[in-house]
């Protein structure tokens, strides 16, 4: 089987690779697609959502004097991630004890004449990215009002 990169993934620099792997291999359900240990790098899928990790210190870094890492990191954004099923992977959280960001919801978004809806919560990840996985509740007609 040929594995295609998706146009876009995103990349994380994280603090601690081996810390980051488990958290979105054995806590959120990625798998890894492949990796380079020696360099803290892993490419992971769940799905069709692609991410990449990278150990800051092992290989590129993308830090400047004017614009340091500081934790947490990626402030401003949330990934947003479609799984099957929320409640496993809230299961797993928990028995880790990893606390949410935001708690489960459900929320509805308009988009033209319609909504979208989302069952979802936001966590942070070992470095503080935020992660929003999410079941669909499918569309329904936006009422105005």
């Amino acid at each position: 089987m040929t594995f295609v990169s998706n146009a876009l993934v995103p990349e994380l620099a994280v603090t601690d690779w081996h810390k980051s792997r488990t958290f979105y291999c054995d806590l959120i359900g990625f798998h890894v697609v492949y990796e380079r240990p020696e360099e803290g790098f892993t490419y992971l899928a769940l799905g069709d959502a692609q991410l990449m990790i990278d150990q800051i210190g092992a290989g590129r870094i993308f830090e400047q004097e004017n614009a340091p890492i500081h934790f947490p990191f990626g402030r401003g954004m949330n990934l947003q991630l479609a799984v099957p099923s929320l409640q496993p992977i809230l299961d797993r959280l928990e028995l880790a004890r990893v606390p949410l960001f935001l708690p489960l919801e459900e929320k509805w978004y308009r988009k033209g004449e319609t909504e979208v809806g989302n069952r979802q919560f936001v966590v942070p990840d070992p470095d503080g990215y935020l992660i929003r996985p999410f079941e669909s509740l499918g569309e329904r007609v936006f009422r105005f009002g």
